[in-house]
């Protein structure tokens, strides 16, 4: 298992992140891309910026997804990564589950797949979607709210301190108290967790914020 989690950069924040990943994917393969956390109509500009994106990473080509239902008709082992990008983390959970589409990407990982997650497509690799409440709207109404946990119980949010004071202030406390009860880290943009097996390395030049028992721990790094 190889998980990217990216704290939801792009551009100049994701180099090292992409760097990372071409040492670690088959380039004879292509990458497959998941857009599902997004609106269906956003699909086709959410695919000129994953080349964009990716245009670094030694890759064959990328194919898009429209619909959950299509992974099921993937063989995953095709692709040399999944690239499941942000959006609405509720409705990309909600897409995933009800196909049956969650269950393959789990195999998938579990015989040694590569998956990068931005956002959404991070937040869903914790222990469940609890974290992100302030930041994600559940229109879809989703009750089965957990994630692939590969972090082993820690939720994620993404994008803290990218956004206004006010707003990282409001998503401290309630990680704060979400902690008394459930293991939390938030990741600014700049920030990549690699999870490889049962190591995790931190791709990035900024701290990231750990909480757990309604305490938050600044973790810095090389």
């Amino acid at each position: 298992m190889k998980v990217f989690l990216c704290g939801g950069g792009a551009d100049i924040q994701t180099i090292e992140a992409n760097k990372r990943l071409n040492e670690v994917i088959d380039h004879s393969k292509p990458c497959l891309y998941i857009p599902l956390a997004m609106e269906h109509q956003m699909y086709d500009s959410c695919y000129e910026w994953i080349t964009g994106e990716l245009s670094a990473v030694e890759i064959p080509g990328i194919e898009m997804v429209r619909s959950a239902e299509e992974i099921l008709s993937k063989n995953l082992k095709d692709y040399s990564v999944l690239f499941i990008g942000g959006g609405n983390t509720f409705k990309l959970l909600r897409d995933l589950k009800v196909s049956g589409a969650f269950e393959k990407i789990k195999e998938y990982l579990d015989n040694g797949g590569v998956v990068f997650g931005g956002s959404a497509g991070a937040i869903i690799f914790g222990r469940d979607l609890e974290a992100c409440r302030l930041d994600d709207t559940n229109e879809v109404n989703l009750t089965d709210i957990d994630g692939f946990d590969v972090l082993n119980g820690i939720s994620i949010l993404c994008h803290y301190t990218n956004r206004m004071a006010e707003k990282d202030e409001q998503s401290k406390q309630f990680l704060l108290e979400l902690s008394k009860r459930r293991k939390a880290v938030a990741l600014p943009e700049e920030v990549t967790l690699f999870v490889n097996d049962e190591s995790v390395e931190v791709i990035g030049n900024r701290p990231y914020y750990f909480f757990e028992d309604g305490m938050m721990e600044t973790v810095y790094h090389e």
